[in-house]
Order: structure tokens, then sequence, then C-alpha cells
């Protein structure tokens, strides 16, 4: 008999939209305080520089500056992945982004004069931008205390024999695939406030993601311990993994909030954003895919590179989810992956949404299509031969649950066919086929992966969810009060979330991984049925009835045998409020998903569940100019169950527009280590007018172990769409891109190459 709900599966709007569309959201930059002062921080003019001296004379004398920091006037602690940086450089700089100096001044304006009139005298050093020759014997040293640049950080896995199935392979491919620097273009830039009590207690305002973890980094770093740092999230005007990480932003603005003994808020200027903010990591894949005459795949052996830039964030550690791409999407038995990190003058890169997903999936999927081409198969059909199912445990010891990748690879395959618009004259077409594999129940990349959860059922009916869970835009509030509410058998709109203040929410190790739903969602759902069996024990007294007799649902509990014996929910839960030995309703949870942390061979079922989508592009190319029209793209995903079908399907479409930038327009050029893309005239967003027509397909696989069968999206709709596109361009007109973006020059220059090759023969 099929499950019915009263509000999992329902349409749901966003509980935060109306407040944002609206204008009455209250984001980080808004916040004002009392006695408020304003910081402003300066950077190094080189990408590598001996800082010789530091004159701030004029800028402390300037009317209305409260202090000016250097790195010699405060004594921090290393932060970073590496630890291998320090918010306030001293001796020397090693990328253009680096910190030199700090002001705090009365008001936005007066920090900006006050750093400009910093005198700073560099002795400029050679430097190195290219990993490969960062390598070279010789090279300038970014970390002279390491004597080389090669990062200690490294990834090797292997599995099976490659070797052998390459020599007995029916078809082998190899390519290198070049990925440059972009940024997330968040329409809320990076900003932080500062505040710290009498008491030496420090309050942080933020937009992080992982706000236990900050509180716990950011204390270290400044010397407190995390017990003295509150963290407070107002809504965020995007993220898509920036806020995985401390900054030198959040150490600073307390820095010279405690040397000013104000509020210290520091917010970046869009240009600042451009320059500072760590986006996705600029890499470089070699690949090779080995196939059997029917179309099997046999091995993939993959190398990446990855530019570390200056210093050590979560950019360098995104092969720990390229190598599940290579070794998980589609069955493929022989798997080889190893890593070079390199230290250069760069900028350093974060997280970034799909993190090291989209990368990977570009270069696996090219592939894909290129065997096909070789062995003379059709490229759905040797997609179909490849794909998991559930049941199969990959080369890591992924163990697959629910896994829909088939029923993906159909939805998408016949959504495509729907009515295209007409092809124009001068113009070629052509459909690209991408898949996608991924965590669906968060990544154990922590000791703990789990979130805590307090239900709470007042006087008057209403119930307050205490989460862990971040909300940064991606509705997880809605989801999660959706959760309660059905698990309850309470009305929707009583529910309130309350979520943004480390000093009374349970822990939770941040919002990353597409976990939040399926780990999030399971400590609420534990949670409120400790409190739905409270309130129907201290109904049970009220009808002398068995509590097995009982039930609740849509604000009622009523006798199961005789639904018309009914108590309003509230009128239970307040009799116990007011007689004699009474109790409050209340209870906690605490999900951790069964999993594991991969091993130092790079093995072990890091997820509860996994995700599978698949996604075909149409194309339409103007070999004339070089010009890529996506007229249509279709996204099949497997979702576990859809909670909210419109907001997964936003999700998916939101995923989408990041994903098309990525595929066609979107890089951040740094050049010599200068970040030449500065604002938005220059870092080539997609419009709203330049989407495609998307048609959305939820496939419902039902995972056991989610809240109600649902398993993560948040990540799922960005990762195969550069893939798809490439794959579109390569049937429209002939030509297999291994770079992104796919730009109207470079279309032009390969067709111009394949023509002018031709002629010479």
């Amino acid at each position: 008999m099929a499950l019915t709900f009263d509000v999992i599966g329902t349409a749901v709007k966003k509980r935060d939209g109306a407040e944002k569309v609206t204008g009455r959201t209250c984001y980080l930059h808004d916040v004002a305080l009392p006695r408020l002062a304003h910081g402003k921080i300066l950077r190094s003019r080189y990408p590598h520089a001996r800082l010789v001296r530091i004159d701030t004379s004029r800028a402390r004398t300037l009317p209305g500056v409260l202090a000016v920091l250097t790195g010699d006037d405060v004594d921090t602690q290393p932060f970073g992945f590496a630890k291998d940086q320090r918010a306030l450089k001293r001796g020397k700089v090693r990328c253009i982004r680096d910190e030199v100096a700090a002001v705090a001044a009365e008001t936005p304006t007066i920090a900006e004069e006050a750093a400009a009139l910093i005198d700073v005298e560099y002795e400029p050093l050679p430097a190195v931008f290219d990993p490969f020759r960062a390598l070279e014997a010789g090279a300038p040293l970014v970390h002279e205390e390491l004597a080389t640049n090669a990062h200690p950080l490294r990834y090797q896995f292997s599995h099976g024999d490659v070797d052998r199935a390459l020599a007995e392979a029916a078809a082998v491919v190899e390519d290198t695939y070049r990925l440059s620097f972009v940024t997330q273009a968040c329409l809320g830039t990076m900003v932080a406030i500062a505040d710290w009590d009498l008491a030496g207690n420090l309050t942080m305002w933020t937009t992080t993601q992982v706000p236990f973890l900050y509180q716990r980094d950011l204390g270290e770093t400044l010397g407190i311990g995390g017990e003295r740092v509150r963290v407070l999230q107002p809504p965020v005007g995007g993220n898509f993994g920036r806020g995985l990480d401390i900054y030198p932003i959040d150490v600073i603005a307390a820095l010279l909030a405690r040397r000013v003994h104000r509020p210290v808020k520091i917010e970046f200027d869009r240009v600042e954003e451009f320059v500072a903010c760590p986006g996705r990591e600029p890499c470089l894949i070699r690949l090779r895919t080995a196939a059997a005459r029917d179309g099997r795949l046999l091995a993939r052996e993959a190398h990446v590179t990855i530019d570390n830039g200056a210093y050590t964030s979560w950019g360098s550690t995104t092969p720990y989810v390229m190598l599940s791409t290579v070794a998980g999407l589609y069955r493929v038995p022989n798997v080889r992956f190893d890593t070079t990190i390199v230290y250069t003058n760069n900028p350093y890169s974060g997280s970034m949404r799909g993190y090291g997903n989209p990368e990977s999936t570009f270069a696996v999927e090219s592939q894909m299509d290129d065997l096909a081409d070789r062995l003379g198969l059709d490229r759905l059909e040797l997609r179909r031969r490849n794909a998991s199912k559930p049941g199969d445990v990959n080369p890591q010891g992924f163990v697959l649950t629910s896994f829909a990748m088939t029923e993906c690879i159909d939805a998408a395959a016949e959504a495509i066919r729907r009515d295209a618009p007409p092809l124009r004259p001068g113009w070629a077409r052509g459909v690209g086929y991408a898949g996608m594999f991924h965590v669906g129940g968060g990544a154990r990349i922590y000791r703990s992966d789990g979130c805590g959860a307090i239900v709470k059922l007042d006087d008057f009916g209403r119930v307050a969810l205490l989460t862990g869970a971040s909300e940064i835009g991606q509705g997880s509030e809605t989801v999660l009060a959706m959760i309660v509410a059905e698990t309850l058998g309470v009305p929707l709109e009583r529910i309130d979330v309350v979520n943004s203040d480390t000093s009374v929410r349970p822990w939770d190790v941040g919002t990353h991984a597409s976990r939040t739903t399926f780990v999030a969602g399971n400590a609420a759902r534990l949670a409120a049925e400790k409190v739905r069996a409270q309130l129907l024990a201290m109904a049970a007294a009220q009808f002398d009835e068995p509590v097995a007799n009982l039930d609740v649902r849509g604000g009622w509990v009523f006798v199961k045998r005789e639904p018309q014996r009914r108590l309003a929910y509230e009128a239970v839960a307040r009799s116990g409020h007011f007689k004699g030995g009474g109790r409050v309703l209340v209870a906690e949870a605490f999900y951790d998903p069964p999993t594991a942390m991969l091993d130092k061979d790079l093995q072990g079922n890091v997820s509860a569940a996994y995700a599978s989508a698949f996604q075909a592009a149409l194309v339409d190319v103007e070999p004339e100019t070089g010009k890529i029209e996506v007229r249509l793209i279709a996204s099949a995903h497997d979702v576990g169950r859809a909670l909210n079908p419109p907001a997964a399907e936003g999700q998916v479409h939101g995923g989408i527009h990041m994903g098309l930038g990525y595929a066609l327009s979107e890089r951040l050029v740094v050049e010599e280590g200068q970040i030449v893309t500065q604002s938005f005239m220059d870092y080539a967003v997609l419009k709203a007018d330049d989407m495609p027509d998307i048609v959305v397909r939820l496939v419902e696989s039902v995972d056991a172990e989610g809240p109600f069968g649902a398993k993560g999206l948040g990540e799922s709709g960005v990762i195969p769409v550069a893939a798809a596109v490439a794959n579109a361009v390569k049937d429209a007109i002939g030509v297999r891109f291994t770079e992104l973006p796919i730009t109207p020059a470079r279309v032009r220059a390969a067709l111009a190459g394949r023509s002018a090759a031709k002629d010479g023969r």
C-alpha cells in the first residue's frame, strides 16, 4: 500500500521567499550596530615580493581613523586547510590577494582613504604562475621553508589491473582537459562583523556555511578557544561553497574590533570580491578510458594537476570528489588516479558548487562520447550498457542503495525529443548527453558528519525546530519544517525554524556535499518522532486508551478506531503544562549517517546514499561567428523522494544556470598573478534572457535511509552541464573542445584550424 502524506510531496513556497522579493530581508550588509566602525584591507601590489617597510603614519593621523594594523602589530596563529597563511602578512607577500595592512575608521570612506595613505616599500621577487614551471629546478619558491613548490597533499588511488585492461581494450581514448579559474559571482559580496564584550568574548556576524567549525578555527587563530566565539548567521546573498573556510577578512575584522573596542564591519566591494573571493580551482586533467568491443568500460586512468595558488584552502582538496567521478560514474572495474598539487604565486581557490565534480565529469563524459564514436555505438546505448545499478559497490567501496541512473538516462532522452525551435539557416545543431554521480547523503570528510536537532512544542501549539543546519538560500528551512510537520502531524504553518545562533542551536558539521536535506532532515525527523511519542503518551491518559490506539494527523490527536473521538494537539500539550507534575514537550536528536571516512588508500563508503542524474542539451552553433546558443536542456535527477517538487526543480534550474556559465562564458582571467576580470562587465555571467528552455524530470527511487526517502540534490544540477554542452557542440560541428569556456573565439579558431588543415592536405 502506497504511503500517503499531508505535507511531503506538496508544493510549498520558500519560507523566506516573500521577504526576499519584497526587499524586507536584512542581509549581513544591512546590519548596523551601535558605535559600528568600518574596516578596510590594503592588499599587495605584487604577486611576490619582500616587505621592506610599511609606513602607516599618514593613515594614523587622518581624522576619523581609529586604528591601523600590520602583521607586526598582531600575534595570531596560522590558519587554513594546511595552516600555511596568516591574516596580515609578514616578511613577504605571495600573491596579489595578500593582506598587508588594515584600517578601522568611523566611515567606509575614511577607511578607504586611510588605506590609500599607507606607504609600502616592496622588493619584487621572481614569481611563478604555471604549476609545471613551478616544479622545475630553480623555480622561485612560494614558501621557502618547504624547499619545494610541490604540495605535500596528494591523492593516489589504484584498483584492479589498469595496464592489462588498457592493453587488451578494443578502444582507448585519451586527452588532456584544461579548466580555468571561475568565481561564485554571489550577489552578496564577502562581509564580516566582529564585536568583543568586556569579558573578552567575541561575537561574529558571518556568511559562513560551517558555523561550528568556523567557531573553532577562528578561536584557535585568535588564541582564545572556540568557547569564547559566538557565531550569528544573518541571511546570505549567495555562497555556493564560498563559506567553507575562515579567511583573512574574518580574522582581521576580529583583530580590528579588539583593538578599537568597538564592533567593526569589513565588506568587500565588487572589485575586491573578484580579487579576494576564493572560487573554483584551475586544473589540468589527463584522462585515458578503455572499453571492450561491446562498449563495456574496462579502465580509467587519470592524473590531475592543480594550481594550488599561494595558500591552501578547499580548492586543493577537490581531487577527493574528482576521484569519485573517475571511479564511480558508470561501472568501471579498473581505476588509477594520481594528483600533483603545486604552490604558485596565483590566488588560491576554495570550494565551489560541485566541488571538483564538474571538472572531472567534463573529462569523463567527453571521453564517453569519443569512445562511442570509436566503437561505432550509439552514445546513449553506450551509457546504458555501463550504467551503475542499485546494489553495486564501486572500486572505492561506495555502496549504491537507491540508484536510478538508467531511469534518468531514459527520462532525459525522452524529454529532449520534445518539439524544438526550427533550425535557422547557416546554423548547425547538435545534441549532447552527460551523466552525473555524486554523494546524496552527505560526505564523511570529518570524523563526524552529523547534525543535531531540538523540537519543542509550546502551549499554543507552535513547534520550534532548533537545527544545526544553515540556510544559505537553498530552502533548507522550508524542507526541514515540512519534515517536522509531517512527522508530528501538525499544520506546517505552526512550525518555526531557529538556526542562526551557535549559542542556542545544536551542533552541525556544516552545509556542504548536498547533505542538509538528508542529514539535518533525519535529525529533525528523529527529534519530532520523540515529541510525537510524548504527545501521544499524554493523550493516552486523557482518552483512557493505550498509545497504540492513538494517532495524530492534521493537527488532531484521535482514537484510530473512533476518529470522532479527538482533541486538538495543542490542547493535549497545554494540559501537560497546567497539571501537577506536568512536563515540557521537547526532545533532541543527533543523526550521524552510517558512513566511513576514506582510508589511506582512498577507500570507504563515505555517503549513506548516492545521487545520479542525466542531462541532454540541444545546442545550435553558427560557424561563421562561432556563436553557441543552448536551446533546450533536459535534466533528469534521482532525488530519492521529492519532498517539495517545485523547490527541487528550482535547485536544478539554478545549477543549470551556473553550469552554462562554466561551459560557455565564465572565466576569471588571471595574468601574471593579476586578476584582470574585476567587474560583471568583464566576467560574463549569463543573463536571464540567455537561458534556454529547461525541462526537469524528478525520478523517485525512495532511499531507505533518507528522511521520507529523500536524497540530496543541491549540486546535481550544475555538474553535468558543461560536459553535455561540449558533447552537443561536437555533435553539431564535429570539433572536440577540451578547454572551458567554449567561447565564440575558440569556436572560430577551431573551425579555421580544421579548414587550414584540410587545405594543407
